[in-house]
């Protein structure tokens, strides 16, 4: 999830635990503690790989603050999901994005099926007019709302136009919901996080989020009847489906008086107060059961946060989807909705496959994944023979794929290559032997050889050339690519620090000439397995071999290394341990590679750990 929808998520979390009774909740505060800690925020077009194969970019998806539609890849496969998405921006809320990369696979949602809703300003000023009429009568107006999304809109049409019309600043506007309060100030710390309209204000140092006419309800015993009792106001209240809380006890309280109103802004479902009261019933039931007059109006001006059917359509056919998964919607919604979107695609000569699941429903879907790849120019020339490997450079355009040499590059491609040749030189008060003494030492193999300037030159990896261009300078050269460059950090960084060295100074005072015991020599791998026992026999004890590695041999003999119940075999490809207790396979091979990555070189190691050594 992103900042915003962590911090969000906490205070929700707490709501909900706050308003559940110790029998009913489903988790407790010390679970909200845990999932805080193991939440990992993410940021907008952040790509983020929680495992191999598997990454997921978020994308912004309007209807919420923080609310993000979700591009998941994985092994290749896309599934684009977006959630509760709206493609209106309203007056701080950017709107939901199209991917720039076609998915395999939308999920979508469906809460408005075919109806389509009305849109901008002529929506604010039908809600405005209508809660000034309410007012202006003597009555309370109404405004069930979640507490997040659309209240903050409402909030926000309804204190500049209470900050337009100066008649109205003696009738208070109310938001009575402490998750809404403690949500405004994550709202007024993501300013970032909003359309150019709220981040250009905050510019200018006018924060839209503190209200100049909106104020926090103290919900003190009995509040609700004093609003009641009171002159006229406006209160947004939670929940949004007026089933408890603030919003239900309010509704009860006000239905009988004619001058008050209730004003639905959000999406209801079958079987809520909200969804039952559109239908103006002359008697509602109050949540003890009892029956109470209604005589307050009720209207219904949608400010939902959710796409309609022309955006819904629009979306669909921008993201172009080989699969088409509609959720979030009744039964009913979605399937009209699936019926209008194939009519729609049939009209101009298309398919769609969609698909309209019930909870729980387990979905299968196909997929075809064939990439036939073309081989031009040099790779063309022969015709392969079965089984033979055919390499070179796969270049991808518009569905297509050409596999070609590196010198046919420009000629299908129009693309060209280039190779950086970088030279670094190190000034130096030490001589060539103690230099190159201290590359074995990392290293391992140090090839010895003569530029074609007759230079002394020390080849290391195979990718980087250490010349001794004067008594006291030294010259690096190489290939630049990202492994060579962090070769020749370490190179360059051991180099500088020679003289610095206590192992220089000791080897100065040596009469005889010091060797590296993991240098390379005519027997080193046989002298690897004998630090490898080594370590065995420092972990487990006494170590049988059941083959000679007499140091002098000239034969690279195949090797059994019985080991306190375990079997290893080893040769030169391959080191495998084979042993029925699963625990001790895994001690032993953990101590193999613990003693193969303590002995062997730096070149070694690149060899043997399926990381290529580098060339040139």
């Amino acid at each position: 999830m992103t900042h915003p929808t962590k911090m969000l998520h906490k205070f929700m979390m707490q709501d909900y635990l706050r308003t559940s009774t110790s029998t009913d909740a489903l988790f407790t505060s010390r679970d909200v503690s845990v999932s805080l800690a193991s939440i990992i925020p993410v940021a907008v077009h952040e790509r983020t790989s929680p495992c191999a194969g598997v990454s997921f970019i978020p994308y912004h998806a309007g209807h919420v603050l923080g609310a993000c539609m979700f591009l998941v890849d994985i092994a290749g496969l896309k599934i684009l999901y977006t959630g509760d998405y709206s493609r209106a921006e309203d007056r701080h809320l950017v709107r939901a994005e199209v991917p720039p990369i076609r998915p395999d696979v939308l999920i979508v949602e469906s809460t408005f099926g075919v109806q389509t809703l009305e849109h901008g300003q002529d929506k604010e000023r039908r809600l405005m007019n209508l809660v000034h009429t309410i007012v202006s009568r003597g009555g309370h107006v109404l405004l069930p709302v979640f507490a997040l999304g659309t209240a903050q809109e409402l909030l926000l049409v309804l204190d500049e136009y209470w900050t337009n019309h100066p008649e109205l600043h003696d009738i208070p506007v109310y938001y009575a919901s402490s998750l809404a309060r403690k949500c405004m100030a994550v709202y007024q710390t993501h300013i970032h996080a909003m359309n150019e309209n709220i981040r250009s204000r905050f510019a200018r140092r006018d924060n839209p989020f503190v209200f100049k006419h909106v104020t926090s309800i103290s919900r003190e015993r009995g509040w609700e009847r004093k609003l009641a009792e009171g002159p006229p106001c406006v209160v947004l209240a939670t929940p949004g489906f007026m089933q408890v809380g603030a919003s239900r006890e309010l509704l009860e309280l006000w239905a009988p008086d004619p001058r008050n109103g209730v004003i639905i802004t959000g999406f209801s479902v079958e079987g809520t107060m909200t969804r039952d009261i559109q239908t103006e019933p002359e008697e509602i039931i109050s949540s003890k059961g009892t029956p109470i007059q209604r005589k307050l109006s009720i209207d219904y001006i949608p400010f939902s946060a959710h796409v309609d059917y022309s955006q819904n359509a629009e979306f669909i056919e921008l993201v172009n989807a080989d699969h088409i998964v509609l959720v979030h919607g009744e039964q009913n919604v979605m399937n009209r909705l699936c019926a209008a979107m194939r009519a729609r695609y049939k009209n101009r000569g298309k398919d769609i496959d969609i698909h309209t699941p019930q909870n729980l429903e387990v979905l299968e879907l196909s997929f075809s994944r064939k990439y036939v790849a073309k081989a031009v120019g040099a790779l063309a020339a022969q015709y392969p023979e079965e089984g033979d490997a055919i390499s070179g450079w796969l270049f991808s355009t518009n569905g297509t794929h050409m596999l070609l040499d590196p010198q046919d590059l420009y000629r299908f491609t129009g693309l060209s290559t280039c190779t950086t040749r970088q030279r670094q030189t190190i000034a130096v008060t030490v001589g060539w032997d103690l230099v190159r003494w201290h590359l074995e030492g990392m290293f391992g193999t140090v090839a010895e050889e003569l530029d074609q300037d007759g230079r002394l030159t020390l080849r290391i990896m195979d990718v980087i050339d250490v010349k001794h261009t004067s008594e006291h300078e030294m010259t690096l050269e190489w290939d630049s690519s990202a492994i060579n460059d962090m070769i020749a950090d370490s190179t360059m960084a051991l180099v500088a620090g020679v003289d610095q060295s206590p192992a220089s100074l000791q080897l100065s005072a040596l009469s005889t000439p010091c060797a590296h015991p993991h240098a390379k020599m005519p027997n080193d791998w046989r002298l690897q397995i004998r630090r490898v026992v080594w370590f065995l026999e420092a972990h487990f004890g006494q170590v049988t071999l059941d083959a000679d590695i007499d140091v002098g041999q000239d034969v690279t003999p195949n090797l059994t290394i019985r080991c306190d119940g375990a079997v290893i075999y080893i040769d030169r490809n391959r080191v495998a341990v084979n042993c029925v207790d699963e625990t001790l396979k895994h001690r032993v091979e953990t101590v193999i590679n613990i003693a193969i990555s303590t002995t062997h070189s730096l070149a070694d190691l690149f060899a043997t750990s399926g990381v290529p050594v580098p060339t040139s």
